[in-house]
């Protein structure tokens, strides 16, 4: 153990009781090294805090998942009734029902804050290639256990949003049939899918944990990025504990604000009314619509209604939305900038300001319905999403370094690794 470590420790009995503990598991010295003294740039700004937000808000969806699924009952027949009972027989069921179903609108809510910060300061550069993987890593899971929540719910649009989903995976060429037939435990949505995606559904959330400890560990090793994009040297850094701390505490004050707000006042404001109605396996909702976060990846899907050859339009759709999502994964190394923040980059700010404006659209796009002016302009929105990361990121470095003469690899390095080490 550390000098430093034992210095920390409390004498006497306890003392002696607390190096038997460090010599054999040092979480003490651990939490110190990494947590206390782990050192942050001390030009953080709010947009900084989310990553500790959505650490907050994960634990509370399993804890809240835990109690929803000690009574909900993953059956056909009763799930839809189970969730009624939760709400008006089970102590409390009122709060941790509506909770948990706010709670997941929020937690993405704070995702693509925490995504677009990434974007705009230039987070997914080196030395933070890895943290970034695992960040979409993280985003891909929160995405499949938010669906796989949904269909639990067992309503008519989540039971008809899953026969869509089910069907893009039959559409996929020579094992679509058998990826559809897995999926669904038979030939139709019926007891067998609902026991599977109740079982992913709960084994989800500890996977997602395990990755944000990862993420952790990774921005721990490589140190934290700031708004400069540019490293910063030891004495333009502060310990986390306290400075950055209190700033994430106000965060998630205020951010608990505006989550108390709805979940007690507009607890069904993210919901969808054919959803209150029970499943009926002959019936479809007449406007599918899947959550709200997901409507920018559903307006691509509906983008492509046309046949590309041998390539019908359902599959041409669903490889279009999948690569809507891989293509993120590819942000580190598309973005071929010297200068890392969107702070020096006053050109490469307007396009990522079209950009979010652009996923704003594709949003309420996807909540339109498949009429001809609003497919035009979900396939509009949707080259436009594939332009900016495939012509703007990697091209528009060449024009900025006409325009302002950037040098490459001057301005934009980013911290160096193990600026947090105790």
């Amino acid at each position: 153990m550390a000098k430093e470590d034992q210095q920390d420790l409390p004498g006497g009995q306890q003392s002696r009781l607390m190096r038997f503990i460090e010599a054999r598991l040092p979480v003490c010295s651990f939490f110190r090294r990494h947590i206390c003294r782990f050192r942050v740039p001390n030009n953080l700004n709010y947009f900084y805090t989310f990553g500790g937000i959505l650490t907050l808000v994960l634990v509370a969806q399993i804890l809240t998942g835990l109690v929803v699924a000690i009574h909900y009952v993953p059956d056909t027949a009763q799930a839809f009734a189970s969730r009624q009972v939760l709400m008006r027989d089970v102590p409390f069921g009122w709060l941790f029902l509506p909770w948990h179903a706010v709670g997941a609108s929020f937690f993405f809510i704070a995702a693509y804050i925490h995504l677009a910060r990434g974007l705009y300061y230039g987070s997914h550069r080196a030395p933070r290639e890895l943290v970034w993987l695992i960040g979409m890593a993280i985003y891909c899971t929160m995405m499949a256990t938010a669906f796989f929540g949904y269909v639990l719910s067992w309503g008519l649009m989540s039971s008809s949003a899953a026969a869509v989903i089910i069907g893009l995976f039959k559409a996929v060429p020579f094992i679509g049939p058998w990826l559809g037939e897995t999926l669904l435990g038979g030939y139709s949505i019926g007891q067998p899918l609902l026991s599977r995606f109740y079982v992913l559904h709960f084994l989800l959330p500890f996977i997602l944990l395990a990755l944000v400890g990862l993420h952790i560990v990774a921005v721990h090793y490589v140190g934290q990025n700031n708004p400069t994009g540019r490293a910063l040297p030891p004495q333009e850094t502060l310990p986390f504990i306290p400075y950055a701390l209190a700033k994430d505490c106000l965060a998630i004050c205020v951010f608990l604000l505006f989550f108390c707000w709805f979940l007690f006042y507009m607890p069904d404001y993210f919901g969808q009314p054919d959803n209150f109605t029970p499943a009926d396996t002959l019936k479809t909702a007449p406007h599918i619509l899947p959550e709200w976060y997901f409507l920018p990846f559903y307006a691509m899907l509906k983008a492509i209604n046309f046949d590309l050859g041998f390539i019908s339009s359902t599959l041409g759709g669903a490889f279009v939305m999948f690569a809507a999502i891989a293509v993120l994964f590819f942000v580190p190394w598309l973005d071929r900038s010297p200068v890392y923040s969107a702070r020096s980059r006053p050109l490469y700010r307007v396009f990522y300001w079209l950009f979010v404006a652009d996923m704003v659209a594709l949003g309420w796009l996807g909540a339109c319905p498949a009429e001809p002016l609003y497919i035009a302009l979900a396939q509009a929105a949707t080259a436009a999403y594939f332009a900016f990361f495939l012509l703007i990121m990697p091209f528009l470095p060449r024009l900025e370094k006409r325009l302002y003469g950037q040098k490459g690899g001057q301005a934009g390095k980013a911290g160096a690794p193990h600026m947090g080490a105790g």
